[in-house]
């Protein structure tokens, strides 16, 4: 389990109305004050967009696009080798574009006829309930901030990157935006936190960092894995494990660090069939019969 929060730099705003974003102390962009002004200029775009009205356009730099260009032509061979079908076959419809940043109405403009979901804008972090409300009304919220340009193909926290790339790639097919939006459904009728943070957290083990098997071989379907240069030479070797709901629900992890245990689907419909099933029934004393049951067995 993580507390949300950690995901993502905490934004501010000051007095005199500037918008600070504060980052991690492993940040590469920490001691950029270019880097840093610019990063509170996006997220006060951010930060002023209301429900209801267009997603604002962000002007990226050149510097910028070539964030993305590096960043995109370093993972498509990767997904070639390492990506499940289903999201080859996603990424292939949806034709985001390699050679520049796009704007989040763009690829709302390619995401809605392939499976109907959206994007709109956040600062970063997005309250839980929120995140996954937004999600089971087919609406992704996204950063349109890009990592530091020092190290192009990492970053300690999730930028528009991750966020297009990994999850806008996985929501345009429509089996795996349909488990999404049910995870996000799932927020919708549950009462307590600790469920919706049970759901979070099987989410987390699924869709984020969930891995597939493809006949012999071993595939990654997570956005997660799928935006991370070098996490997809390194998932095959962790502790591959099959679904189980209670521990995906319960496992304490690190979200700073390549993940060491990962669940293994065998095949979409295995994926549907168990993580779909649980999101589309899951109820409060579900959640807690599950953690229950993870607890009794540790």
């Amino acid at each position: 389990m993580f507390e949300e929060g950690q995901l993502y730099s905490a934004v501010t705003t000051e007095d005199d109305g500037t918008v600070r974003v504060h980052l991690s102390d492993n940040h590469p962009g920490l001691h950029d004050e270019a880097y840093l002004t610019r990063r509170g200029e996006i997220a006060g775009v951010s930060l002023a967009h209301r429900a209801g009205e267009p997603v604002p356009h962000v002007d990226y730099t050149d510097d910028e696009h070539a964030i993305w260009r590096t960043v995109c032509a370093e993972l498509a061979p990767k997904h070639e080798r390492y990506a499940h079908p289903e999201f080859l076959a996603g990424k292939a419809a949806l034709g985001l574009p390699a050679d520049r940043v796009p704007q989040l109405t763009e690829v709302t403009a390619l995401l809605q006829p392939l499976t109907g979901w959206s994007y709109t804008c956040a600062p970063g972090l997005v309250p839980l309930r929120d995140f996954y409300g937004d999600l089971g009304r087919r609406v992704f919220n996204s950063t349109q901030y890009l990592r530091h340009g020092s190290q192009p193909l990492y970053t300690p926290e999730p930028d528009i990157i991750h966020e297009v790339v990994g999850h806008g790639n996985q929501l345009a097919s429509p089996r795996f935006a349909a488990v999404t939006e049910a995870a996000g459904q799932a927020s919708l009728r549950l009462e307590t936190d600790d469920a919706v943070k049970f759901v979070a957290d099987v989410f987390w083990f699924s869709m984020e960092f969930g891995v597939m098997a493809d006949g012999d071989d071993l595939k990654a379907y997570g956005a997660g894995i799928l935006s991370s240069y070098g996490e997809m030479d390194e998932f095959g070797h962790m502790d591959i494990r099959p679904l189980d709901l209670a521990v995906m629900g319960t496992l304490n992890y690190d979200i700073t660090a390549y993940q060491p245990v990962l669940f293994r689907a065998e095949s979409v419909a295995h994926l549907e069939d168990v993580v779909g099933h649980f999101f589309e029934t899951v109820d409060d004393d579900l959640a807690a019969r599950l953690r229950a049951e993870a607890t009794a067995g540790v």
